[in-house]
Formats: C-alpha cells, structure tokens, sequence
C-alpha cells in the first residue's frame, strides 16, 4: 500500500480555480422534447448545479426553426420547439451556450451530413438567408427572454471544423468566411453577446487553427470574446462491433495540450487574456467506450477538474446524460454512454465526482494529484481525494492511505462520501444481474440504489485516515461535534 502524509497549517494556502459548474453538455438539442431527457437533466441539475448548457443541432431540421412552405420555394422561421427547450432550460436554472449549428438543408451547399440524425455539416449556399436566420433566431429570443438575459448566453460559432466530419473537407478558409459573417450578423443583433470560436477538437494541426484563427480575427478586425476548444483523452481507437476501446492520456498530458492554445491565445496582443472555453471535454470521444460508465472514468474526471482551472476558464462535461443518439439509439442502460447518468435515472460514478467538486466551498488549503482541501470560515474542513489507477500497469492499482493532520481543537465528526469499483457503481451490479437490454421495476430501482455512494460518518480522533482503493473518488468533511445528548438518552445500550 503507497502511504502520503500532509500536514495543513493555519496558514496553509494552494491555488485552485474551480469552475466545474460553470457548463454540461447534452446531445442535440431537439432530444430536449423527450421526456427521460427533462428526467435527468432535472436529476442532475439538483446534484451539480450546472450554469449553462450546450449543445449541437440548433439549427437541424427537428428544431424546425426554418421551415419550408408547402407547395412553394419560400421559407418561414417557427420557433416552437426552440421556446420549448429554451424555456426547460431556463426552468432547471441554466443558461444556454449557443452553439450556431449545423445547417438546415434548405440553406445547405451540399448533401454531407454526420451522425445517425443526419446533422448537415455544409457550408451556406445563401450566406444572406444563414445570416438572416440567424439574426432572426437571436431576435426572436431576446425578445422572448429580454435583451440583457440573452446577451448574458454566450455564442460559439459552429463545432470541430478542424475536423472534415463535422465541417465538408475541414475547409478552413470556408469557416473563416463563416465566422466573419456569422460573427457580425449576431453583434449587429446582439452587441453585448460573447461571441466566439473556432471550437476545434484535438488532432494533428488543431493549435495551427487557432493561431490561424486568431490571425485571421485581428487581421479583419472581428469580434471574438473567447477561445473555444475540446479536450479529450482517447488514443488510437480499436474497433469492436459498435464499441470503441483505447489506452487513454494522462492528465499531465491533456493540461500541457490546453496550456499550449492558452499561450497560443496569449501570443497575440489583442487578445491576451481572453477566456478560452473547452466546450466538450471527456475521457473517449466516442458515445459507445464502456470507460464512460465506470470508476476509472470518475476517478480521471477527479483528477481533471482538480487542474483545468489552470488552463482554461471553463470545461463543459461532454455530457450530462445518455439521452444521447449521435451513433444510434442506445440499446442497453450500461453501453458507456457520454452521459454521468444512466437511462433510467441511474447515477454513474462521474456523476458524483461532479456532485462533489460542484458543491465544494471555502478556500483552498492544499491541493496535489490526489487531493483538493477546502478551509471553511468555521473552522470546519471539506475536500475531494481520489487515487486514479489510469493503465493498470504494476503498481497502479495499489490502495493508498492518505493521513491528514489538520489544524483545531475539539472533538470533530468526519464524515466520508465514496464511489469506487465496488461502491456507487451500478455498472458492477448490472453485469452481475446478466446485462438485461430492458430492465423491470424491480431492477430499476436496485440499480438506482447501488449507485449512491457509501456514506460514512465516526468521532475523528486525531488526523483524517483515508484509505483510498483503486479509482476511489471520495468527498468529506470535518466538523465540530460537540454532544448535546438528551437526558436519559443511551444508545450504547442496544450498540
């Protein structure tokens, strides 16, 4: 067993910028109408706490936001279904993160699409009528929600045109012209709105098309109000029917890939400072990895949330449920999902990983690869360890115990809240069950029940011992315990 021994003085302070709550993202947006969807995303929302959401698809036909005419060539905006999810969203207390995208077909230069909804990912044939749709999509909203509140969502143009699936040939030069137009169109609508790009995904020449993104906005004089970009851990893939397996980075590894676009962004003179936004962030990028639904997901999750603070000013969780269609339907609750939760309303261990840093408070203490420890005004104590086992290579899944001597006197209650390979993990218990595609009432509500975390409290005498198990995330407090037993009132009798 590896040991680690901390000592926190009064005086004790570590930099730790937390904005895990700030975005979570979803499948597109038209899955906003199903009602398992508004079943999680509330479940998750009194969990986390997300501020703001985004997704793709706001554009695509199942929002019919442009809708042709029967019997004739024209074309009318209808926002029912935007009012809809705009409202949801709003009702479960989040903000949205436009993302403008993709393109409708009758606004379409070409047939390429992506992903089992058939998202087209074509430049505009028209670029009047794709400016005149949007600006009359943001108008429609401000107006709906009031001018200061849409102002307040931030606007990202587009999604991975680095990328040749999500944007035709990965031309470049064509969404520089789509951002410089785009880009315009909403700040002659919206002139307080955050407008931003390129939201390029990893690969080899993603740092160039920031550079030359940035090149491009100064040159032309453009807005841009941040960088955005995604972030995921996944290596070469291997291919297995629907699913997707490979070795994941480490998270050194993906905290040097995002320092390297900060100091890209930094680089020009304009734009130093600007917030740069990792919109989709995960382990795999794929939405069948069975990685999504274990310890070892949460445990990574634990480890990236303790640093991207350092790089970024915000990481969106790419995404907070398995409502989710971009391969397909899903065939089975347990088919590792994007999500942090499961169909069915089952918790996934990440979901608590994000449960826990959502909620933490006070100021940091110390913070290393295993631990961020929050100091609280009272003189009570919280914190989030984890030991992350990433490649299972000798050594790595050995349990580590972790003693923490904190400053204060007193009797103290510590209380521990814990996901791991054995608890909070209802993926462990599914397979046992057989794997059933359709589960009964019964297991259901099993399910729903092996995936809360284990929940420990004990009279704390001396320092915090943690043993922390393989991929174990665990949160907990120190607090003043003083009893104030009632007269008469014996417990030890029957304990």
């Amino acid at each position: 067993m590896r040991t680690q021994a901390i000592t926190i003085r009064e005086d004790s302070r570590a930099a730790f910028r937390n904005n895990a709550a700030f975005c979570v993202g979803t499948g597109r947006m038209g899955l906003a109408l199903q009602q398992e969807y508004q079943d999680q995303l509330k479940a998750v929302q009194a969990l986390c706490g997300f501020k703001h959401i985004r997704g793709h698809g706001l554009f695509c036909d199942d929002m019919s936001i442009l809708q042709s005419v029967f019997g004739s060539d024209h074309t009318n905006y209808c926002f029912t279904y935007l009012d809809r999810v705009m409202d949801s969203y709003l009702q479960n207390g989040l903000k949205p993160f436009l993302e403008l995208g993709f393109m409708p077909e009758a606004l379409s230069s070409g047939p390429q699409t992506i992903f089992y909804w058939k998202g087209n990912v074509t430049p505009p044939k028209d670029e009047g009528r794709w400016t005149d749709l949007v600006q009359a999509t943001l108008t429609h909203l401000a107006q709906r929600y009031g001018k200061a509140e849409v102002e307040s969502w931030p606007c990202e143009i587009w999604n991975e045109p680095n990328l040749p699936g999500f944007w035709k040939d990965a031309d470049k030069a064509a969404y520089l012209r789509l951002y410089e137009i785009t880009a315009t169109a909403v700040k002659a609508v919206l002139p307080g709105m955050a407008v931003g790009g390129p939201a390029i995904c990893g690969g080899e020449g993603s740092q160039d098309w920031i550079r030359d993104f940035l090149a491009f906005c100064e040159e032309k004089n453009l807005p841009v109000d941040f960088v955005s970009r995604h972030a995921y851990m996944g290596e070469t893939p291997d291919h297995r029917g629907r699913y997707l397996y490979h070795a994941m980075r480490t998270v050194d590894d993906l905290i040097a890939e995002m320092r390297q676009s900060r100091e890209i962004i930094d680089s020009f003179d304009r734009f130093r400072g600007i917030p740069m936004h990792i919109t989709e962030f995960n382990t795999s990028y794929h939405p069948f990895c069975p990685i999504h639904d274990t310890a070892l997901n949460a445990a990574t999750v634990a480890g990236l949330l303790a640093r991207l603070g350092e790089v970024a000013d915000s990481y969106s969780y790419w995404t907070f449920g398995d409502v989710f269609e971009e391969q397909g339907v899903p065939p089975t609750p347990f088919h590792g999902g994007f999500g942090m939760m499961a169909d069915g309303l089952i918790p996934k261990p990440t979901l608590w990983t994000f449960h826990f840093f959502n909620n933490l408070k006070g100021e940091c203490a110390y913070r290393d690869e295993h631990l961020v420890l929050m100091r609280h005004d009272d003189g009570s104590w919280e914190g989030v360890a984890w030991n992350l086992c990433e490649n299972g290579e000798s050594g790595d899944d050995e349990a580590l115990a972790l003693t923490l001597d904190l400053p204060g006197e007193g009797p103290r209650a510590l209380t521990t809240r814990t996901v791991d390979e054995a608890r909070g993990n209802p993926l462990r218990a599914w397979l046992a069950m057989g794997q059933p595609a359709s589960l009964t009432g019964e297991q259901l509500v099993f399910l729903r029940m092996a995936a809360q975390p284990e929940c420990r409290a004990e009279a704390l005498d001396g320092a915090v011992k943690l043993t922390l198990e393989k991929n174990q995330v665990t949160h907990f407090r120190v607090v003043p315990a003083e009893a104030h037993a009632d007269e008469g009132y014996d417990p030890d009798m029957y304990l």
